[in-house]
């Protein structure tokens, strides 16, 4: 009577196969990271654009640039006074980007009332692809 299990050759079928497999998915899948995080950042500058909008439907300014977005997490001090801040903020907690570096944020903006934008994968200003920055004023690739 012969055992049950497999054989070596038939594992180093499996494993072959999954082999090739892999290197014909992978790259597929990891070329997608990098999308993922620049749509995440675009998602991240909508939610918080929409909250600054609401702390200044309270406060009639945006927080200041030395105020930042951490106004809109605990009541800031400071120039512009924010004399109706909403007990329990505007957001839960301050997200960082993506690739872990915080959100830059100019209140009055360069480009809008305030700029809002992430440095992208390589933290620094300007890039290319994935290292492109990612700002409120050119979500969508046009200028707004």
């Amino acid at each position: 009577m012969r055992d049950k299990g497999f054989t070596l050759i038939e594992i180093m079928v499996v494993v072959v196969i999954i082999g090739l497999l892999a290197t014909l998915v992978l790259p597929r899948v990891l070329g997608r990271q990098e999308e993922a995080f620049v749509a995440k950042a675009k998602s991240d500058i909508r939610a918080l654009s929409s909250a600054l909008k609401l702390y200044k439907l309270d406060n009639f300014n945006y927080p200041g640039t030395e105020q930042g977005l951490d106004a809109l997490v605990s009541q800031p001090s400071g120039d512009p006074p924010a004399k109706n801040w909403k007990k329990g903020g505007y957001i839960e907690r301050l997200p960082a980007d993506p690739w872990g570096n915080p959100y830059q944020y100019l209140s009055p903006g360069s480009n809008m009332e305030f700029d809002l934008w992430s440095y992208g994968a390589d933290g620094q200003p300007g890039g290319e692809n994935a290292a492109a920055d990612v700002a409120n004023w050119n979500l969508d690739g046009e200028q707004r």
